[in-house]
């Protein structure tokens, strides 16, 4: 489910705001965006964020800002191994030429800022902001978790209408069946001119054949069950957007069984619309943890 959510933490000396962004998602998907400074404080806060969401794609930005002086680190490595690189390559080609000093400063990574500038007062105070971000999202996400819900059910409702119109059709079916077939018979049959007497009984025997080929009751009844299903799933308060993905598989599955069983044109129609309606919630079940 989309969402926004930004908290704020101010310390004496320094100042942390986290923001937090999330779209829709099978499974959660953390980005972390932090500085080197707070590089190590990466797994506590995925797991602060995993602890409160499950489903979603989280982009997360963390800043930190000090007010008191700032001390930094030479990495010392990295910059031995540029200018030994400097070095080869002035021999190797015969280059002359001093190391400037502005150039090695403007390497990535030369300057990093101290290890001991990371404190406990500033690792509560980016657990404090994360909290404070999942709160304001968690408040969004809660207003249109409510829209969400409505549209659902109004969807599940308009596939519930549909059931009973594939179920009084297929009920005539089988008249529908025999009528067609005696008639089918008979013009084949007089295309000599001489008449000739259906079997009652062979012709039930083919009707019945037919009729139960067709027979869509199963199918509705699954169907029935899933749709109590998936209003029990969101009504409830816990995570239910796998179980709707899966009831949502059901459903498109006795509807295209349906479709493939009959050649009434009315169940057609009402086994179409109801996949269409089944598209559109699986598009919207996206958004549902």
């Amino acid at each position: 489910m989309t969402g926004y959510g930004k908290g704020t933490v101010n310390g004496d000396d320094f100042s942390v705001s986290v923001d937090l962004k999330t779209v829709n998602n099978r499974f959660l998907d953390i980005h972390l965006r932090v500085g080197t400074e707070l590089s190590a404080l990466e797994p506590i806060i995925k797991r602060r964020i995993s602890s409160r969401l499950s489903r979603g794609r989280v982009d997360v930005a963390v800043s930190l800002e000090k007010s008191a002086q700032v001390s930094y680190e030479i990495n010392r490595p990295l910059i031995a191994g540029y200018v030994n690189a400097l070095k080869q390559m002035q021999q190797d080609f015969d280059i002359g030429g001093e190391i400037d000093i502005n150039v090695l400063a403007r390497i990535p990574g030369a300057l990093q800022p101290a290890r001991n500038g990371i404190d406990e007062r500033v690792v509560a105070g980016v657990e404090q902001a994360v909290d404070l971000a999942l709160d304001e999202l968690e408040k969004m996400r809660l207003q249109e978790g409510e829209a969400l819900k409505r549209e659902l059910s109004e969807r599940v409702q308009k596939i519930e209408q549909l059931v009973p119109t594939i179920e009084a059709s297929a009920a005539g079916l089988a008249d529908a069946y025999r009528l067609r077939l005696q008639k089918r018979i008979t013009e084949l049959l007089n295309r000599g001119g001489q008449v000739v007497e259906v079997d009652p009984a062979r012709l039930a025997q083919e009707v019945a054949y037919l009729a139960d080929r067709s027979d869509v009751s199963e199918e509705m009844v699954r169907l029935r069950s899933h749709l109590a299903q998936f209003r029990e799933a969101i009504e409830s308060d816990g995570e239910s957007g796998k179980m709707l993905d899966f009831l949502l598989q059901e459903l498109n599955r006795e509807a295209n069984t349906t479709l493939s069983k009959s050649t009434d044109l009315t169940i057609k129609e009402a086994g179409l619309a109801i996949k269409a309606e089944v598209e559109k919630l699986r598009e919207q079940v996206q958004n549902v943890e």
